[in-house]
């Protein structure tokens, strides 16, 4: 087995806020409705998160997708066992577990002009996200999930077949100077 990697394997860039690739994340997709997305909460160790909120426990971060979809955000190798655990426990309720960590890139972006990068790149409202929040959007050309783990601090998810764009977008926006005219 080969050892996972990004798009784009220690990137970073420092502007007036720095980017940086996140190296591979353990992700898992849970679909369901109500009690069970409630019982998926349990089984992965983490409090169910308020609409569109991210909670935590330890290393194992649990987002609100949308209304029947949850995301668990750990370390890649713990993603399988996280994952097994869950389907364990939902038994026969209608739901999907996907280990999806190959899919998705994480980027960094931190500094206390970080927010900036991400108003040139996205039609998000930045300044409405606080900490412990998630927003499903689009960046420029790609579609993404920004939160705000605390201040100064974003993390930027995509399709990790997006990644080398969107780590080139997410430095080009963080170049002193720069005007995107996207």
């Amino acid at each position: 087995m080969s050892d996972p990697v990004t798009a784009t394997p220690d990137a970073r860039y420092e502007g007036f806020a720095t980017v940086t690739d996140t190296g591979p994340r353990g992700m898992i997709t849970i679909r369901g409705e109500g009690e069970t997305l409630v019982k998926a909460a349990k089984a992965a160790g983490v409090d169910l998160p308020d609409t569109r909120a991210v909670t935590a426990k330890g290393g194992v971060q649990l987002a609100w997708m949308s209304p029947d979809e949850l995301l668990v955000i750990c370390d890649y190798p713990e993603a399988p066992a996280i994952a097994a655990k869950v389907e364990k426990a939902l038994g026969k309720d209608h739901s999907l577990v996907a280990v999806v960590s190959d899919v998705r890139q994480v980027f960094r972006v931190e500094g206390a002009n970080a927010d900036e990068v991400l108003r040139k790149v996205t039609p998000a409202n930045i300044d409405a996200l606080a900490p412990g929040e998630m927003r499903r959007t689009r960046l420029a050309q790609a579609a993404g999930a920004i939160w705000m783990p605390e201040a100064d601090v974003y993390e930027v998810m995509c399709f990790r077949s997006v990644g080398r764009y969107m780590f080139d977008l997410l430095s080009g926006a963080a170049r002193p100077g720069s005007e995107l005219g996207l």
